[in-house]
């Protein structure tokens, strides 16, 4: 992995997400929920350009795969977190989403380790929770900025959606998990 790929504009913008996330924090530990969420949408908006512009720009790198997806995880479990201790969101579903990226990175861990398998690439039941989680933090800092109750069912709605991606997809990730880790132990020449 080269130095030189943190100076590529998607790796850029998916640092300036990571530079976003104690921005939003402070913003909402000091009540400027106003901030917050702009400040949310502007990372989303990162999120949203660095794949697009890796692609066109060929510009995808090894560091980028991973530093996409830790930058992700970051900016929506600490999102969790900080609502959480702020009684916006109810601690069952940080407790939900907490448990599953621990479990997440510890078989992601022990595969690396034992294997060669190097993919791990996200399914469509990880794909739907992680839209589920950001709709869910998007409503519950938008709440405050405009009362509408169209909002407050979309962010029950968005946090149920959470709790039950976050199940229906550890569940997969465990499956598929120990279906890799048996098809290496029986093909170690799998991932190679």
């Amino acid at each position: 992995m080269k130095l030189t790929q943190l100076f590529y504009v998607p790796n850029q913008l998916t640092l300036l997400r990571m530079v976003f996330l104690p921005l939003i924090v402070l913003s909402l530990l000091g009540g400027h929920n106003g901030w917050a969420l702009a400040l949310f949408v502007a990372a989303g908006v990162t999120d949203f350009f660095d794949g697009k512009l890796a692609r066109r720009l060929h510009q995808q790198t090894t560091l980028g795969q991973y530093l996409d997806p830790v930058a992700d995880k970051l900016l929506l479990s600490t999102m969790f977190l900080v609502l959480s201790v702020l009684h916006r969101i109810p601690w069952k579903f940080t407790v939900v989403v907490f448990g599953r990226d621990v479990s997440i990175l510890i078989v992601s861990a022990v595969l690396y380790v034992t294997t060669s398998l190097r993919d791990f690439s996200p399914s469509v039941f990880g794909k739907a929770n992680t839209t589920a989680q950001v709709l869910a933090v998007f409503l519950v800092l938008l709440l405050p900025v405009y009362r509408a109750e169209w909002i407050e069912v979309g962010r029950l709605l968005a946090l149920w959606a959470t709790f039950a991606f976050t199940i229906i997809s550890g569940v997969h990730y465990a499956f598929l998990g120990a279906q890799r880790l048996h098809a290496a132990q029986q093909h170690p020449s799998i991932g190679s």
